[in-house]
């Protein structure tokens, strides 16, 4: 049984529907409709609108509150090309045409007048532009509903945003403004603009954006082109970085004639399109190259800041390591000294250690211990250096407390000549 939001679609919407589903591959089905009837069941254009927001360009129906771009439009090198309405021929041509001229004549300059007048009394609504995508939609629907859906691909965006577009990708971008009071504009449309030739020139070789200037967002593009006639068509590219109008086609011309006309344009300005490409690719491997370049730094870095993190790591080891071995060696000679005579015992001998650290620590050895028994009790110390000498004052003199070529079994406290009472300083000898 088909899902109700299914039921009222044709055959050939729900094959469309399914098909841009694959495409997508969005889940939603309610999502994948809503984008269809947004692009009026056009498969293709729906698709590249869904591929451009996964490029990072925004959808066309949700456009970036963004500064459009400006075109060059005074450039005196801009090919202008104008059909005149043909000469009345003949007696009889002539004469309706003198008849009417007054009336003519009247009936504009009494439209310009009143125009004029109108808009000291109220502005044009067409001056602000509330909803470009409406607009541009609008004109497609009621294009289509007039002339058939076998024309050029509308580009289903803003004026900027096909603007933005051309000069990303470098293309040619032909803007056609639309007259609806225009006398020629039904036949220009009919037999012109949907001619097959035309179709294929325009889809193959550049961007196709048209708009009513009845609609705000038409009647803005207008009053920036400015436009003496229609049908109005204008061709737009990337010249000297900036987008620059560089042909106008004014007037009823015939497919034959439109085709040779845009196909000259586009010869006459290609090389500003090749020029750019060139200079863009340049651009590009100039940037590949620095951002390899960059990469390969950071590499580098990323390297030798490893190895100095590595050999850090591995003094910090060391470090500890030796912290470790220091601790363990001060614990194992407090743990071999031997016991601290008493105060009474008339072989003992006082000593006053003074350390670099201006602290003083006493203790009480025997006369017959050996030198060595002092440097331990003084290594076993918290506060005392891991490298140090022993040294007296009267007379001055570094005691032998650890073997030497000189002394290889250190003397005893009492061969060293010391007193019943003794001051000794300990000399920090680390950083030697």
């Amino acid at each position: 049984m088909a899902a109700p939001e299914e039921r009222d679609l044709t055959q050939e919407q729900t094959e469309k529907l399914l098909q841009f589903q694959d495409l997508t591959g969005i889940e939603s089905m309610d999502q994948c409709r809503h984008t269809l009837e947004q692009h009026n069941w056009n498969i293709e254009a729906a698709v590249q609108d869904r591929l451009n927001e996964q490029e990072g360009v925004p959808s066309v129906f949700n456009p970036p509150p963004s500064r459009p771009l400006q075109v060059n439009t005074a450039d005196h090198r801009i090919y202008s090309y104008v059909v005149s309405r043909p000469q009345p021929r003949g007696l009889l041509g002539w004469g309706y045409y003198l008849i009417m001229l007054p009336f003519r004549f009247t009936y504009y300059t009494i439209l310009d007048i009143f125009r004029f007048a109108l808009r000291f009394i109220r502005p044009d609504p067409r001056s602000r532009v509330t909803d470009p995508i409406g607009d541009i939609v609008s004109f497609m629907h009621s294009f289509e509903e007039k002339y058939g859906r076998a024309h050029p691909v509308f580009y289903q965006g803003t004026y900027s945003q096909a603007l933005n577009d051309a000069k990303r990708e470098l293309r040619f971008l032909l803007v056609y403004l639309h007259g609806d009071d225009h006398q020629d504009s039904d036949e220009f449309c009919r037999n012109t603009l949907c001619a097959p030739e035309v179709i294929s020139l325009i889809n193959t070789r550049m961007l196709f954006w048209a708009c009513s200037t009845n609609k705000p967002e038409g009647y803005r593009v207008s009053q920036a082109l400015r436009e003496n006639t229609y049908p109005f068509l204008a061709m737009i590219m990337l010249k000297d970085r900036r987008m620059t109008v560089v042909g106008r086609l004014e007037g009823l011309i015939q497919p034959d004639d439109l085709i040779n006309q845009l196909t000259f344009i586009m010869d006459a300005n290609q090389t500003y399109l090749v020029s750019e490409r060139l200079e863009r690719e340049e651009r590009n491997q100039t940037q590949v190259l620095r951002q390899q370049q960059d990469e390969a730094y950071l590499a580098s870095l990323r390297a030798d800041q490893e190895k100095e993190r590595k050999k850090r790591e591995e003094r910090e080891r060391k470090r500890r390591k030796e912290e470790e071995n220091l601790q363990e060696e001060k614990e194992r000679k407090l743990e071999c000294l031997p016991p601290e005579p008493s105060a009474d015992d008339p072989e003992s001998v006082k000593i006053i250690f003074k350390l670099p650290n201006d602290t003083r620590v006493e203790r009480r050895f025997h006369f017959s211990q050996s030198l060595t028994v002092i440097h331990d009790f003084l290594f076993s110390l918290k506060e005392s250096p891991e490298k140090f000498q022993i040294e007296a004052n009267f007379p001055r003199r570094v005691l032998p407390c650890v073997p030497s070529e000189e002394w290889p079994n250190p003397p005893t406290l009492q061969e060293a000549g010391l007193s019943h009472t003794e001051v000794l300083f300990v000399q920090d000898l680390t950083d030697e």
